[in-house]
């Protein structure tokens, strides 16, 4: 090991040995589980769902959880050249060692990481081709809202939140490993098996066809007591629940180097084009005590300096001024502080500005994300643009110096108008510090392009054309060049087409991700590492075309996505899409 470690950039990434490594014994343990992240090791190590998971299955006196995250391309090139497999950081055990390969799947272009990590392990890389001595291959998390694009790699999806479902799994593969290893049962049994399990998906237990149209017009089980629909897991008592106080304290800096303390799931707010508040619905929260203990074992336990608070909309926490409070009182003391991700400005007043005025003065986010009310009513997006301006008033006089606004465009009914109104809204807002402090204020505008998703209201709206987005990112850079205090950052936009293609994508996709994979696609979410030729090649290839994901789908289509039961009813989606075509239309009169 140690001639890699000298080979490659940032070592620490595969030297394991973290502060509060559970000492488990590899051999002794029943049950061994691969817990993989197909990203570096800063990405993976800085995600919250992995550490649960973690945390979780090393609990288990029976099973050993050992981390494997995806390799960079100088880390890749000497295992391949010196026929080394990829090794887990806690026992350098290799994959195929393992009962069970899990993986978080938290985004789409993490795919061909996926199989770089399969085959460097010397897994077969098809479900169909492992046999009853491979491991299982699992996965779970955010990217298997829509899992068809992955079916022919991957043995069984967990949908919805893993903890429960996870265990269940275990459970169930505890009692049947012996009769597998032994050829007792096929791996088609202890899949029909695990299948039982609420939020359990096994794709090969179901059929698809396609119509004329490339659409899909069927989707069906082919096998007798495998359900029609799987539905979504999720945890129903967050403080009964587990989380891990006893973090790995890496020897490298990771993305985010901080505690992080989860203080609800799921959203109150109904914005239309919203992945994420459909995927952790319904709405939960964390007690403010056990936020408080959460906090302060994390710190006895790691020594970290900041705490950040986590939840799709933190500032929605009942009583989140006296939990701030709180935390600032116990914290501040110490040296530590307290951050927010992105804040609601009507939440920006009173107790809560003074309280973020205390806070190290870091920057704070906003998300108005369009730039005029007529768009932002058919987004269903609660932002007023008075309760905002308030809010940055009391950041600059707080001392903040720069602010940060997300946007998106490629918006139903969006117009030029709506895109001057970016520059306009920022510049506007960097100006209320002039009159605060003498000087403007620094804002950063970040630029993403709308993507439709699954389980949204706009899962049936088409994607903006390319040549449109290009034109509008133009627009923005010619406006936002005028004014030095303006800095523009706009999501790349191939990476931005690939998300949306596999986010709305079928079966079909499995043969693409695996050309594209052959022909070295890695990292695709990482811009310096994207070749989008290999994209197009691989489409191109496999006879498919990308137009087919991103165009309209009619309100009665069979969605790729359809047979997953996420908890909110699809006459509620189309509801709230009649809603938003109506609006569409009004705006268009007006305009």
């Amino acid at each position: 090991m140690d001639e890699l470690f000298s080979q490659v950039n940032k070592p620490g990434r595969y030297i394991g040995g973290e502060w509060n490594l559970p000492k488990k014994n590899f051999n002794g343990s029943l049950i061994k589980f691969a817990l993989c992240f197909p990203d570096l090791y800063e990405v993976g190590m800085s995600n919250n769902g992995i550490r649960i998971i973690y945390g979780l299955l090393n609990r288990e006196p029976d099973v050993v959880c050992e981390r494997f995250f995806s390799v960079p391309q100088d880390a890749e090139k000497v295992l391949r050249s010196s026929s080394r497999a990829i090794f887990s950081l806690e026992s350098k055990k290799v994959l195929n060692e393992f009962d069970i390969v899990g993986f978080s799947l938290g985004y789409e272009l993490q795919f061909t990481n996926v199989l770089n990590i399969l085959d460097l392990g010397g897994v077969p890389l098809f479900s169909r081709e492992r046999k009853n001595s491979d491991p299982l291959v699992i996965a779970g998390g955010p990217a298997t809202i829509n899992p068809e694009p992955m079916h022919e790699f991957v043995d069984l999806f967990i949908i919805g939140e893993a903890e429960e479902a996870l265990l269940e799994v275990i459970s169930a593969y505890r009692i049947l490993k012996v009769q597998l290893k032994q050829g007792k049962i096929s791996r088609e049994d202890l899949l029909s098996e695990l299948s039982r399990i609420e939020g359990v998906y096994v794709p090969m237990f179901y059929d698809v066809s396609y119509g004329t149209d490339q659409g899909l017009a069927r989707f069906e089980p082919n096998r007798a007591g495998v359900p029609e629909k799987i539905k979504k897991r999720y945890i129903a008592d967050l403080d009964a629940s587990y989380y891990p106080v006893d973090w790995l304290v890496p020897y490298i800096q990771i993305i985010h180097d901080r505690i992080s303390v989860e203080i609800m799931r799921g959203c109150p707010n109904r914005c239309r084009f919203c992945q994420a508040r459909n995927q952790y619905h319904p709405l939960r929260f964390r007690k403010k005590e056990n936020i408080l203990k959460l906090a302060g074992d994390l710190y006895k336990n790691t020594g970290y300096e900041d705490i950040s608070l986590a939840g799709l909309s933190v500032t929605d926490y009942p009583c989140i001024a006296e939990l701030l409070a709180s935390l600032i009182n116990v914290f501040k003391p110490k040296g530590v502080g307290v951050s927010l991700p992105s804040i609601k400005p009507k939440d920006m007043v009173g107790s809560v500005s003074e309280l973020i005025a205390t806070i190290k003065k870091t920057g704070l986010t906003f998300a108005p994300e369009a730039a005029t009310q007529r768009l932002r009513s058919i987004l269903n997006k609660d932002f007023n643009e008075e309760d905002f301006m308030n809010a940055a008033q009391a950041a600059f006089k707080a001392g903040y110096q720069h602010l940060k606004l997300y946007f998106m465009i490629g918006l139903p009914s969006e117009s030029e108008n709506d895109i001057d109104a970016i520059f306009d809204f920022s510049r506007n807002i960097s100006r209320l510090r002039k009159n605060i402090a003498g000087r403007s204020g620094q804002i950063n505008i970040s630029i993403n392009t709308l993507i439709p998703k699954p389980h949204t209201p706009f899962q049936w709206l088409a994607m903006a054309t390319p040549e449109s987005i290009v034109h509008k990112h133009q627009h923005l850079r010619s406006l936002v060049s005028r004014d030095k205090k303006l800095k523009l950052s706009v999501h790349n936009l191939e990476i931005s087409l690939l998300e949306a293609v596999f986010s709305r994508g079928d079966r079909k996709l499995s043969q693409v991700i695996f050309t594209a994979f052959k022909m070295g696609a890695r990292f695709d979410a990482w811009e310096s590492f994207l070749n989008f030729d290999i994209w197009k090649k691989a489409f191109s290839e496999n006879r498919i075309d990308m137009e087919v994901y991103l165009r309209q789908k009619n309100r009665d289509s069979l969605l790729a996505w359809d047979f997953l039961d996420m908890g909110l009813p699809k006459e509620q989606l189309l509801d709230e899409y009649d809603k938003t075509i109506a609006l569409q239309r009004d705006s268009d009169i007006i305009k």
